[in-house]
This record gives C-alpha cells, sequence and structure tokens, in this order.
C-alpha cells in the first residue's frame, strides 16, 4: 500500500523556506565546550548560552537599553539563549578591555556563575580588545559585527548572497586572524614548507602571513565572482530601464516588515519571518497604479544601526537596485519603541550609496495595527511626506498606491493615434508601459489616446498616423 502525504495548496515560496529554515533546531545545554580555549585554532561561530555586554557612552538611558535590546533580538536571531545584558556607563569603551579590566573580572564572575559560554559587545571591537577580553573572561568573546555576519552567513541562500557574506566575513576576518599556541608561528618556505613551495615567501615567512596571504586570494576571487554574477542583474536592470519601467525599491530597517509589504501589494509569496535580517536576497516583482500603470518593486536587505561596513561593501551590488530606483518606499516598524532612530540610522546607510540620497522617498510607517496612536500622530508629523499603512491586515495600501502613482515619474508624451490592426503589440505596450486613456476601433485601425514614455512614442510615430489627417 503507497502512502501519499497531503501538501497544503495554498503555501508560498515564502512558507516553505520558513518551514526549511525552523526544521532543524537547536537544544540548548547539549554541547561540550573546551575549558581552554586557545586549544583550537579556527572556532566556527556558535552561540548558546550567551551574556550582552554593553558601553553607554552617549545619549539617553533609554537609547542604551533600545541598543542591547536590539543585540538580544539579533543573538537569538542567530540562535543562542540571552542569559543576561549588562550596560557599563563610560565616556568611551576601554581600548585594552572595551569594558576596563575591573569590569572585565565582574563579567567573569557573573559568566561563571550563569554557565556561560560566549559574551557578545555591542559594538565593533578591535583584535586587541577581543583577545585580552577573552583572556580575562575565559569564554569566547564576539563583537555586534561577528553577530551580524552570523546571521549573515545563515541566511544567505542565492549564489549571490553566500559569496557576498563570504567576502565580509573575510574582510573581517583577516586584521583579526591570530594563532592560538605556537602553531601558527613557525616559519615555512622552500622544502620545508610543507608542499607551499613555489609561491611562498621564502623562509621568512610564517604559518599565520601564510593564511592572510590566501584570505587575500579568495578575497580577490570573490570579488571577480561577484562582479560576474552582478552581470545578469544589471542586464535585466538595463532591459527594465530600456522598456523605461518605473522602479520601485523598498528600503528600511531589518523586521520592518518590507516583505510583508512586498507580499500585500505584489502577492510575491516571499519568506516572512518575526526576525532579523530574515531575508537577505532582493526580490523583484511587477506591480500596478490603480490607474493601470506598470512599475517594478524591489525589496532589499534590511539595515541596522552599526551596520558593518564590510557588508555594504560586500552587499553594493545589491544596493544599487535602490541607487537605480525611481522612487523609494522607506519602511518603518510603527510598533518599535524608537522608530526615529531607525529612520536616521536608514537614512545614513542610503547615504553611503552614491545616488540614492537624490530619489524621492516615501516613509511607509508600517504594523499600525499594532502600534501606538500618538506614536503614529508624532511620526507624521515629522515626516511629512508618510503614509500609514498595516502589511498584516491591508489598512491604508490604497492610499499608499495612490501615492506611488503620484510621484512616479511622469510620462513625456501624450499622444492620439491611428494605430494598424497589424501593430497590435504597440497598443500592449501602451497599456503595460504606459497609460492608456482611451482607445477606439475602426474599420482602418485602433484610435489610440494615452500618455507614453519617448522611446514608444518614437516607435508609434514610426508606423501610427495622426487622426486629424485620416
Amino acid at each position: 500500500m503507497t502512502y501519499m502525504r497531503n501538501e497544503p495548496e495554498d503555501l508560498a515560496v515564502g512558507d516553505y523556506e520558513l518551514e526549511e529554515r525552523q526544521a532543524l533546531r537547536r537544544v540548548a545545554g547539549l554541547s561540550t565546550e573546551l575549558e581552554d580555549i586557545t586549544e583550537v585554532e579556527y572556532r566556527q561561530l556558535r552561540l548558546e548560552r550567551v551574556v550582552l555586554v554593553g558601553v553607554w557612552a552617549g545619549g539617553t538611558a533609554l537609547e542604551a537599553e533600545n541598543s542591547l535590546q536590539e543585540l538580544k533580538l539579533l543573538a537569538e536571531t542567530a540562535g543562542s539563549q540571552v542569559l543576561e545584558g549588562l550596560i557599563q556607563r563610560r565616556d568611551r569603551p576601554d581600548p585594552a578591555t572595551y569594558i576596563g579590566s575591573g569590569k572585565a573580572i565582574e563579567l567573569r564572575d557573573i559568566v561563571a556563575a550563569g554557565g556561560a559560554d560566549t559574551v557578545i559587545c555591542d559594538g565593533e571591537l578591535t583584535p586587541g580588545q577581543l583577545r585580552q577580553l577573552e583572556e580575562i573572561v575565559k569564554v569566547k568573546v564576539i563583537d555586534r559585527t561577528a553577530l551580524i555576519l552570523d546571521i549573515f552567513a545563515q541566511h544567505a541562500k542565492s549564489r549571490e548572497g553566500k559569496a557576498q557574506v563570504e567576502l565580509a566575513q573575510l574582510q573581517y576576518l583577516l586584521p583579526r586572524l591570530r594563532g592560538w599556541g605556537g602553531n601558527l608561528s613557525r616559519q615555512v618556505g622552500g622544502r620545508a614548507a610543507g608542499g607551499v613551495g613555489i609561491g611562498g615567501r621564502g623562509p621568512g615567512e610564517t604559518k599565520i602571513e601564510l593564511d592572510r596571504r590566501r584570505i587575500r586570494e579568495r578575497m580577490a576571487k570573490l570579488r571577480r565572482q561577484i562582479k560576474e554574477m552582478s552581470t545578469a542583474r544589471q542586464t535585466m536592470r538595463h532591459r527594465r530601464q530600456a522598456r523605461e519601467v518605473p522602479a520601485v525599491a523598498i528600503a528600511g530597517y531589518t523586521n520592518a516588515g518590507k516583505s510583508s509589504l512586498l507580499n500585500r501589494l505584489t502577492g510575491a509569496g516571499v519568506l516572512v519571518e518575526d526576525a532579523l535580517f530574515a531575508t537577505l536576497d532582493p526580490t523583484v516583482r511587477k506591480a500596478r497604479t490603480p490607474e493601470g500603470r506598470l512599475f517594478t518593486l524591489a525589496d532589499t536587505v534590511g539595515f541596522v544601526r552599526h551596520l558593518p561596513h564590510q557588508l555594504v561593501e560586500a552587499f553594493r551590488s545589491t544596493l544599487e537596485e535602490v541607487a537605480d530606483a525611481d522612487l523609494i518606499l522607506h519602511v518603518v516598524d510603527g510598533s518599535h519603541p524608537d522608530p526615529e532612530s531607525q529612520i536616521a540610522a536608514v537614512r545614513e546607510v542610503l547615504a553611503e550609496i552614491e545616488g540614492a540620497r537624490d530619489i524621492p522617498e516615501i516613509v511607509v510607517v508600517n504594523k499600525a495595527d499594532a502600534a501606538d496612536p500618538v506614536v503614529l500622530t508624532r511620526l507624521t508629523m515629522k515626516e511629512r511626506h508618510s503614509v500609514v499603512v498595516s502589511a498584516r491586515t491591508g489598512a491604508g495600501m490604497g492610499e499608499l498606491m495612490s501615492v506611488i502613482e503620484r510621484e512616479l515619474p511622469r510620462l513625456d508624451h501624450e499622444v492620439r493615434l491611428l494605430v494598424p490592426y497589424d501593430r497590435g503589440d504597440l497598443i500592449a505596450r501602451a497599456h503595460s508601459e504606459g497609460e492608456v486613456l482611451s482607445l477606439e476601433h475602426t474599420g482602418d485601425g485602433t484610435i489610440l489616446h494615452a500618455r507614453v514614455f519617448a522611446d514608444l512614442y518614437a516607435e508609434l510615430d514610426r508606423v501610427a498616423k495622426p487622426v486629424e489627417t485620416v
């Protein structure tokens, strides 16, 4: 007897991706941790029981707590169990141990009492700070940048996305590469190089120098691969530009609801998860305004405060979707405790993308169903060019589409021409690329009254006849 599994017929692609992501879960407390971290040469980032540490060097106490709360969400997204979060008030981070030697000893006692195996610092630490803090607390120490890179490595699915994440990880690793024990300090070269031979720098090259050179070679190879893979993206983008289809890019803070908004507007069915950086690979879909005008909608990678510059550099080809857009939908989480800081962080990253600063922007305040009405009023007062929506319930979507239609580039030419019946393709292009005002079928052809872009106008002018001369 054969048994068949009944699959739900209404599951979208994103539902299957979410099911696959949640199919394998970590079980806390079933790992064996080395007592001496110097016993390993390379350690895969594995988070289980963690303690968070932040330095409050400026701003209000609420801002410091919100930053540590975001670090907690990042840690949980990476698959860890957060035991405790600590904030230290300092004028600036300690250049040696980030939190100071005395506080580092207190942190060691807290780690030992809670049985934690990892400390995560809310900032980007220098190689020296990581090493010295690790020597004091006796467990693995990572910073905010390494944590974000690990999440990106878990969620990247496409070949281009994986290459971009690997490049960012190697850029981060290169200045922090060091040896544990005496293994990496051995000199190699010539016959003693253990197979390296030609290409080594001779008897003066150490093992760690050889590793650095291999990392640089790998980074150069990844840059070439990303450049080659971005060619296909550029080809598709140029094809859309040649047809003069307006492009709208969705940008915003991570977990603000960008993918949910894309699904609501286009039915794309991309993965949606209540987690930071749930989707990394950009998705482009077609959509139409209420008047029937065609445009493309592109979902981009989410931003975050202090987004590692390595990621901005590695994902530059992906972020070009924003730079080449005619309009940016800046999605904001209206239910967040401090949405203004999210807006500022996103605009800071957009400022690093060449050309993005000059593109018109609509602030889309999402999650209106869960937001405080006072916060929504405050946001709409500060951001005059804004729309309040809920991607979950669909509220405000009609107003958003009307605003998009109003902000899209204007069509250059209004035509009233007699198009022969054998050129129905031009009528179809007028529907898909322009704005058809009226159609009238006659014995000689179709009278088209429409607003169109320059390239379609030139084609119509070549084959059609003005109505007045008929």
